[in-house]
């Protein structure tokens, strides 16, 4: 296989495995259902819907301005490397323990949404699935994309991630029967241990780019 095509599928898989475990709508499953208890089925795809443009707006958003947001801040792409994979440790910590995430959202926040007539933008969209996690890995990838065909694979990954996301959404009541809470769990951990490899793998390229630690030696 040529070396850029094995290049393309390598950063096309990460990039993918990456957003999508972090957008995560398998985890949104209970709380979506606890917020849509009451709504027919067409209010639960609208909503679900909604939640997955909100999510795919944040993430290009995001994307898009990443590069201005580090010149205006002084920002440095290996400190936002470190700092991404550090919040991105705690979520895949918290995902091993098969519980929501605290970067996710808050038990008030949850509360809040219950209450609202319509939960589909905030805190569904944001931050549930557009969680920080999210938002600080499509900056980092963004960041380290070099070549146009590497900034359309993100892009192409956040439009992916949220189409999932709404045909998992739209259907969450027989996703939810068919995994169970166990199969629900089980497919957290696993997506979780990905983050831990991921946020680890993450800070050790900052501390590589700041020259604190000397790159691997290819085998």
């Amino acid at each position: 296989m040529p070396h850029s095509l094995t290049q393309f599928l390598e950063f096309s898989l990460l990039t993918l495995i990456s957003i999508f475990f972090l957008v995560d709508p398998f985890a949104v499953i209970p709380l979506f259902l606890a917020m849509t208890t009451d709504s027919p089925e067409s209010e639960r795809r609208r909503m679900a819907q909604r939640s997955a443009w909100t999510c795919a707006i944040v993430l290009c958003s995001f994307a898009l301005a990443g590069s201005l947001i580090f010149r205006l801040f002084g920002i440095t792409l290996p400190a936002f490397k470190i700092a991404g994979g550090i919040i991105l440790l705690q979520i895949g910590i918290d995902m091993l323990q098969a519980k929501q995430s605290g970067q996710r959202t808050t038990p008030e926040e949850t509360q809040e949404g219950s209450a609202k007539e319509d939960a589909s933008i905030i805190p569904l969209g944001m931050p549930m699935l557009a969680g920080p996690g999210a938002i600080s890995t499509v900056m980092v990838l963004v960041g380290e994309s070099h070549t146009w065909w590497q900034h359309g694979v993100v892009y192409a990954a956040i439009v992916i991630s949220s189409i999932a996301a709404f045909l998992i959404l739209a259907g969450a009541d027989r996703v939810g029967r068919y995994m169970g809470q166990t199969g629900i769990r089980i497919l957290m951990r696993l997506m979780g241990l990905l983050l831990v490899a991921l946020a680890v793998q993450f800070v050790a390229n900052g501390l590589i780019d700041f020259g604190l630690l000397k790159p691997p030696v290819p085998q």
